[in-house]
């Protein structure tokens, strides 16, 4: 144990000595990741508001063969433009979020008290029109209810005679998983990827770096056994990135308790902060071994630096399935690398409790899967050729 310790003492003396190095692995991520989300979070909730509250610009086909509803509109903060030449055309140039077509039969179904027919034209794909699509189409329906009343009231009949059943939704999602929602297809990728990958640069030095400055060598002449070096060296990699991601959390909790908008509220006590560090460090372990295992199999840091690419995509990999293919949590997520993580992180920021089961299945995965990794990791340090550099 005193050897462990020496050893984990000495690389971090080492690391800390590269000034550069510490401050940005350190400082890099609890100043960008917290300032990326509030950001992003500040320019959606401007964006909405100006889009729900600023006057609609909304060019009518035919506006002459619909008088009384081209007044309601009016009336429902949108400006009523003529409409354009090739309106398809203006569409696609994102000339206009959305042109409103009444047909050549509607006067004439309107008379005869039957659904008289408009035509939306918009691009689906462009998420900046969602916001005009909903309002206008939310004011058609209003002004259809309207009329339809007023033509049941004109012959004497109720008009909830039309209504057999009656939709009352009560709604049990808290604020805190409304929020959730917003924020589970960024944060819970960012914590798990810096979690991951933080102490990379560190643990590729540790050991393709020291081979090929072939400092390597002479500590492994030395008596003590190699899965004590290596282990020395996981817990130097686990200590600086378990301080990187307290230092992302402390960001993070002082961040969001002075956000504003649709931020502000976000459970961001001590208590859920420490679970939150929970849920993040068996990936810290997970992902320092296995840098470890590929240092001491590549040849060399430029190929050992060749794998972060590839391995930065992981984290995105359980967004993309769930974005495709949302599902019900069941307890096998919890067991998968990189999905566990994301639902446990989902959990938390929605303020919903995580069963003693699911900690348990959550926890024995992850360490489970370290410790594999360490095993196969010590076995490639025992390989005669591990300290000769290509």
């Amino acid at each position: 144990m005193n050897l462990l310790l020496a050893i984990v003492r000495k690389e971090l003396v080492d690391l800390f000595r590269d000034r550069r190095t510490v401050m940005l692995g350190l400082f890099m991520g609890p100043l960008l990741m917290p300032a990326l989300i509030l950001a992003m979070g500040a320019l959606a909730e401007k964006r909405a508001r100006t889009q729900l509250e600023s006057t609609l610009e909304l060019p009518v086909i035919g506006a002459e063969l619909a008088p009384n509803l081209i007044e309601f509109l009016a009336s429902q903060n949108m400006k009523i433009l003529p409409a354009p030449t090739d309106p398809d055309a203006a569409i696609q140039r994102q000339q206009f979020d959305v042109i409103l077509r009444v047909t050549e039969t509607y006067p004439q179904r309107w008379r005869q008290s039957l659904p008289a027919d408009v035509e939306l034209i918009h691009d689906s794909s462009r998420r900046d029109a969602e916001i005009p699509l909903q309002r206008v189409t939310a004011a058609l329906q209003s002004y259809g209810r309207t009329a339809g009343a007023l033509r049941l009231i004109s012959r004497g009949v109720d008009p909830q005679l039309q209504q057999g059943v009656r939709i009352n939704q009560r709604d049990l999602a808290t604020p805190e998983a409304r929020r959730g929602m917003i924020l589970g297809a960024l944060l819970p990728y960012m914590l798990i990827l810096f979690s991951f990958m933080g102490g990379a640069y560190l643990v590729i030095d540790l050991t393709a770096g020291e081979r090929e400055r072939q400092s390597l060598e002479p500590l492994l002449a030395t008596p003590a056994r190699r899965e004590t070096i290596m282990s020395g060296k996981i817990a130097a990699s686990c200590l600086f990135g378990m301080l990187g991601l307290v230092l992302i959390l402390l960001s993070f909790k002082l961040s969001f308790q002075f956000a504003t908008g649709f931020l502000r509220g976000i459970d961001v006590s001590w208590i859920n902060v420490l679970k939150l560090l929970l849920v993040l460090l068996p990936m810290v372990l997970i992902g320092t071994t296995l840098l470890t295992l590929i240092s001491a199999s590549a040849k060399s840091v430029k190929e050992a630096q060749s794998y972060m690419s590839v391995l930065m995509l992981l984290p995105m990999v359980p967004t993309f399935v769930l974005m495709a293919n949302p599902v019900k949590d069941q307890l096998w997520m919890f067991a998968v690398p990189f999905l566990a993580q994301n639902q446990m992180i989902l959990r938390l920021v929605r303020s919903e409790a995580v069963s003693p089961v699911e900690w348990a299945t959550y926890l024995g995965a992850g360490l489970g899967l370290g410790l594999g990794l360490w095993i196969v990791a010590a076995r490639l340090y025992h390989r005669e050729k591990l300290a000769i550099s290509a």
